[in-house]
């Protein structure tokens, strides 16, 4: 169900990011009404010399309706120019010099474009070009019946008008076409940040299946030998040990199938045993050859592979962002195990990256090899192993990457 508020018809600009923008069609509105109201009068009864009842109904119907534009411009118009024309016709019952303008005094014809504009601003095209035949078609009409003979002067209203209305629609087309280009890179942006996060996911999902599938290999391998290899089965326990290698077996099967799904024509060398805390070192001279100083600290430790494979990623993606956009700069890599203060806990290895600022800036950046999915990998990285991550700019310019990856299975979350 619609709301009331959505309902509700909203002023002219009132979608500007500015206060002052929001509120200068009131403003508008209101000088004008302020301004052409006493002067519409004024100049009726002492110019034109109509009565002076009917130049004050006639300048409240052309100058009142102006503030009612500002939210309903359409029904603003019906008003005023209804009013406009009975002005017009008004005129004709007084003898007025041939010198001032008629069908619509000067006073007229300022509210009238004002308005149009503010139907332009609004209203759709199909809607301009009806209002522009009626004024058009009530300017033309007048004018068989013009006290002074028609002459092009009086075609002022419908000439101002049409170029107030094209004016309003230009305006107001130019708004929505950025309006809408607005939202398109706004979902454009989203879209390609969830397809990094697809993508980098179901890397990982590919990479864990490597380190998977050996672990179920052995499984099964060992499940399938055990009868030669301990003496003195049980059936029963041989038969366990069948039921085990089956099922590995088979979940090995499940993940090839999977894995089929998640590959696809550009993931490259992916075969290849994956990678861990032994060859970050690899990483780090590599870095260090492209003209930029790296201090190592390794990091001995067995890890988890899963952890192992973590921050190897990590690494990877921090030292690829230095080269794209710190060319030069010195950075420091650092792995260390280490229990919590607190003691709350089991061991953890944390992973710390941080480099300085560049020795200057660089021109571009320098797309050098990489994932390509910055801090988006990063985070996925951690979260499948349950740790943390702390990355951020440092207050001297350079960038400093920290993760804690738990090394315990029971500190996984």
């Amino acid at each position: 169900m619609t709301s009331v508020e959505e309902q509700r018809p909203r002023a002219l600009l009132a979608g500007a990011s500015r206060r002052w923008v929001r509120l200068l069609p009131w403003a508008v509105a209101f000088v004008l009404c302020v301004a052409l109201l006493p002067t519409t009068i004024v100049v009726l009864t002492a110019d034109y010399g109509l009565n002076g009842g009917v130049a004050s109904a006639l300048a409240v119907g052309q100058a009142a309706p102006l503030l009612l534009a500002v939210v309903r411009p359409l029904h603003a118009w019906y008003v005023v120019f209804a009013a406009d024309v009975a002005g017009a016709l008004a005129l004709l019952t007084v003898d007025f010099q041939e010198r001032l303008l008629w069908p619509f005094p000067p006073m007229g014809l300022v509210g009238y474009v004002a308005l149009c504009l503010a139907l332009g601003l609004r209203e759709r095209t199909r809607t301009l070009v009806l209002v522009w035949l009626a004024t058009a078609g009530a300017n033309i009409g007048l004018g068989f019946v013009a006290p002074h003979g028609a002459g092009a002067r009086e075609l002022l209203l419908t000439i101002l008008g049409g170029i107030a209305l094209l004016l309003g629609g230009v305006l107001r087309e130019r708004y929505e076409v950025r309006r809408r280009l607005a939202e398109q890179e706004t979902i454009s942006e989203a879209e390609r940040g969830r397809r990094t996060l697809l993508e980098e996911r179901a890397r990982i999902a590919r990479e864990l299946h490597d380190v998977v599938a050996h672990h179920m290999s052995v499984i099964t391998v060992q499940a399938d030998t055990a009868e030669y290899r301990l003496a003195a089965l049980s059936p029963d326990v041989r038969e366990e040990f069948t039921s085990i290698a089956a099922t590995a077996r088979e979940s090995l099967g499940e993940m090839r199938r999977l894995l089929g799904v998640l590959r696809n024509e550009d993931a490259h060398g992916e075969l290849a045993p994956q990678p861990g805390l032994a060859q970050i070192g690899q990483l780090v001279d590599a870095t260090a050859r492209t003209g930029g100083p790296v201090e190592f600290t390794p990091c001995d430790a067995e890890v988890p592979e899963t952890v192992g494979l973590s921050a190897y990623r990590i690494v990877q993606e921090a030292l690829a962002n230095v080269v794209r956009h710190a060319p030069g700069a010195a950075t420091h890599v650092s792995l260390a195990v280490s229990r919590p203060a607190d003691g709350q806990g089991g061991e953890r290895l944390t992973v710390l990256v941080v480099n300085d600022p560049p020795p200057q800036p660089p021109a571009g950046p320098l797309e050098v090899g990489g994932t390509g999915h910055g801090l988006v990998g990063m985070r996925e990285r951690v979260r499948l192993v349950g740790g943390t991550l702390d990355a951020g700019p440092l207050p001297d310019g350079g960038f400093r990457v920290a993760a804690q990856l738990p090394l315990t299975e029971e500190d996984f979350t």
